[in-house]
């Protein structure tokens, strides 16, 4: 009975195998981060509109979120979902009140396009876009939770 020899890996084939297997984990990264990225967490679609006067593409956008429902990390919830979809939240806190029944969108500045922009990501409808211009507020827009949160897009 002839015995069969086992077949001993080089230490050049070795290290061979070990940079394919990393290499395998990177791709597997970047394949992952790019779905994530353009399917899970879409970008929000702004409009096919002309931008209106004044607006700069690629403008970044300043807002503080309100929790006007009063349900404990509702404005924490809308936060991260703003960040993700690189909106640059400032603070998030509660309103004065706890009584909102809709969510709103306040223009601060007097750039409605951006509110209208952050009420197009939230699902927040454009009757519920309003002005309070105050020229001492260095933020965009104002976001304030309504108790219908559970019908906006970060609760989906």
């Amino acid at each position: 009975m002839a015995r069969v020899k086992k077949k001993q890996l080089s230490p050049k084939n070795l290290i061979l195998n070990i940079v394919i297997a990393l290499l395998a984990v990177v791709v597997f990264f970047l394949l992952y981060s790019f779905i994530s990225n353009t399917i899970v967490n879409k970008p929000v679609e702004w409009t096919t509109e002309r931008p209106e006067q004044g607006d700069v593409v690629g403008e970044i956008i300043q807002l503080d979120v309100l929790n006007g429902c009063g349900v404990s990390g509702i404005a924490q919830r809308f936060t991260d979902f703003l960040r993700k979809r690189n909106f640059d939240v400032v603070q998030s806190s509660n309103y004065k009140t706890f009584d909102v029944e809709q969510s709103l969108v306040i223009d601060r500045t007097g750039d409605l396009a951006a509110a209208r922009k952050v009420a197009y990501a939230l699902g927040i409808e454009e009757k519920n876009i309003v002005q309070q211009i105050n020229p001492d507020y260095y933020l965009n827009v104002s976001v304030v939770i309504g108790r219908d949160y559970e019908n906006l897009k970060p609760s989906e």
